[in-house]
């Protein structure tokens, strides 16, 4: 054998054994599990991740995701209890399977477990939930509520508990579905009156409250008159009860001025009288008789006064001794009267 067929066969070995270790070597990610078939059975021992060695060619392995994964289904068909075919764009089904059972999982439904389980099951049980509700519950009230998300989700787990323990739901998106044009646009429609209607009923809830408001300020407004009127009738009722008082102190001050005034006038009288009748002597009296006459103007002496002051009534007359007697009881009377006066002038300045 020459050195040329020595190389050759080196290297058909070497690629030989490249093929198979390159057969024989597999890789894991991470929130994977390897189940491996050989000669198409399923053993029961899966890897984890990493780098993992088989026999080539003999044993085959499939990966399976053990975290939380989300499996689309497009263009799901639908029929309502009235007879419309509806279309369901895209449906999402986020769901996890636990390690523990995957090879359960796979032994059962095989490694596209998905298919059987989540995607075959939503078919069934969406047409399960349209064929009872009308074309305005799927495509208007229930699917706003989300009921429509949650039935599935619910209708799903509660296979799985019994078909694929292990396997859990986390959650069910349900997009809006697509139904005929001429259907939709007579929703359309309907959703503009009733979008107006709101509009309307909101407007007037608007109204009602503006003119709410405005009977709330009125009421503060004639409130708050009221108050200022109380405190204004108030404020004059206590201004005339303070001018009633300061009146009354008044009353009383003038009152005892003129009380203490005629006291000092009866005592001023009643003084000048008690000094009046000590006055009254016969020595004043004799004295005050001179002062009128040597007052008067006029003084008659002689036998012939003049008859004004003589009284001839008598049939025999008067005597000389009664006719100047009867001059002295004149002269006496002016004197008392000048005296009167002057006393009178005396009191009405002490009065002032």
């Amino acid at each position: 054998m020459t050195m040329a067929h020595v190389g050759a066969v080196v290297a058909a070995v070497t690629g030989v054994m490249a093929i198979l270790l390159h057969s024989s070597i597999h890789k894991i990610e991470e929130g994977h599990l390897a189940v491996y078939y050989r000669g198409g059975a399923l053993l029961t021992a899966p890897n984890g991740p990493g780098y993992h060695i088989m026999l080539p060619f003999i044993t085959t392995f499939r990966s399976v995701q053990t975290t939380l994964q989300t499996d689309e289904i497009k263009n799901v068909p639908c029929g309502t209890s009235g007879g419309v075919m509806i279309y369901f764009d895209r449906i999402e089904v986020v769901n996890m399977l636990v390690p523990t059972a995957v090879v359960d999982i796979v032994r059962n439904y095989t490694a596209d477990y998905d298919k059987t389980l989540i995607f075959n099951k939503i078919h069934h049980e969406l047409n399960q939930f349209c064929s009872v509700h009308t074309l305005q519950e799927v495509y208007i009230e229930l699917f706003g509520k989300y009921i429509i998300d949650e039935n599935l989700k619910l209708a799903l787990q509660k296979d799985l508990i019994a078909m694929a323990p292990g396997l859990t739901i986390q959650a069910v998106r349900v997009t809006k579905p697509k139904i005929p044009e001429a259907i939709r646009r007579n929703f359309e429609l309907m959703e503009a009156e009733k979008t107006r209607l709101l509009i309307t009923a909101q407007t007037q809830k608007v109204v009602e409250k503006e003119a709410e408001t405005e009977r709330k300020k009125a009421i503060i407004e004639a409130q708050k008159l009221a108050q200022v009127a109380e405190i204004n009738f108030r404020q004059k009722v206590m201004e005339k009860e303070t001018e009633k008082k300061i009146s009354e102190i008044e009353d009383s001050a003038f009152l005892a001025r003129e009380r203490a005034r005629a006291d000092a006038e009866f005592y001023t009288a009643e003084k000048f009288a008690e000094a009046n009748r000590l006055k009254l002597t016969p020595e004043y009296i004799e004295l005050m008789k001179y002062q009128a006459i040597a007052a008067n103007s006029k003084v008659y002496f002689g036998q012939d006064i003049p008859n004004m002051f003589v009284d001839n009534s008598g049939p025999q007359g008067r005597t000389q001794d009664e006719d100047d007697s009867g001059s002295l009881d004149l002269l006496d009377s002016l004197g008392k009267v000048k005296k009167h006066k002057r006393a009178q002038r005396s009191k009405s300045d002490s009065l002032d």
